[in-house]
């Protein structure tokens, strides 16, 4: 009787201990205190890269003056998500080339690859003051896309309109994460200066808020990884899915034999 007792009290408590370790790493955010001023990702403004596909619209005071300098518009996106949207076309632009450069009507080829928005503006609207009075340059990086693999509920590519998400953003478009993604160890792959380069990101703590791929560039990937047991789980059913099915109909046959 004590015995019993005894073994039912050892696996409540192995029970409960099991259940803290999957709280732990199912939990986003644990750190106690977020240190506001360590926040340095508030100000990130993405700068334009090789293969971006930018729409340039130009105005001024005398309408006729500008149409020169506008390319045409055509085709038409279809948002999802609010404003999201996965696989849609993009609007006609200029496609920023391998050096940097964009060939614009009349000013010929400009470097803008490396700039910001606030950067390639005032270079442009400097630029075009030679032929129209008081121009005013809007820029969008019409291809600005992050893409989401792994263990999450909707894997995809996702083209954001604001060019502006954190890795969170990018996780909740995809759905979240499955209960079997691992949540410490999320990677992410970057583009840089024509190199990938790897990041890994810690969602259990607040340290993803200061990581420098809070803010997602285009073209980043995210990857959620599998824990081991699901990854255990798909392995097993792979090389024994098919043995078991088959004893299990040998089973059953016999057994419907025997009692027949």
């Amino acid at each position: 009787m004590y015995k019993s007792i005894s073994l039912i009290i050892i696996l409540i408590n192995v029970l409960l201990f099991s259940s803290c370790g999957t709280h732990k790493k199912m939990v986003y955010f644990q750190t106690d205190q977020t240190d506001s001023t360590a926040v340095e990702n508030s100000q990130y403004t993405p700068t334009f890269k090789p293969d971006d596909f930018l729409a340039i619209v130009v105005t001024a005071n005398d309408p006729n003056s500008v149409v020169p300098f506008n390319f045409p518009v055509s085709g038409n996106t279809q948002p999802a998500q609010a404003g999201y949207s996965s696989g849609a076309p993009a609007r006609t632009g200029y496609l920023v080339d391998p050096n940097g450069f964009v060939n614009l009507p009349i000013l010929g080829k400009i470097k803008l690859g490396g700039l910001n928005r606030t950067e390639a503006t005032d270079l442009l609207e400097e630029k075009m003051s030679a032929f129209l009075q008081s121009p005013v340059v809007n820029i969008q990086i019409q291809n600005y896309k992050v893409t989401v693999l792994g263990d999450v509920k909707k894997p995809g590519t996702y083209t954001i309109p604001n060019e502006r998400i954190s890795i969170l953003e990018a996780i909740g478009l995809s759905g979240d994460l499955d209960i079997t993604g691992v949540r410490n160890n999320v990677l992410v792959i970057r583009d840089e200066n024509g190199e990938k380069k790897q990041y890994r990101v810690d969602l259990t703590t607040d340290q993803v808020l200061t990581s420098p791929v809070f803010y997602l560039e285009q073209n980043d990937v995210v990857y959620v990884e599998p824990n081991n047991a699901k990854r255990s789980q798909g392995t097993f059913w792979r090389s024994s899915g098919g043995i078991i099915i088959s004893l299990t109909s040998l089973v059953i046959t016999t057994i419907t034999l025997i009692t027949n």
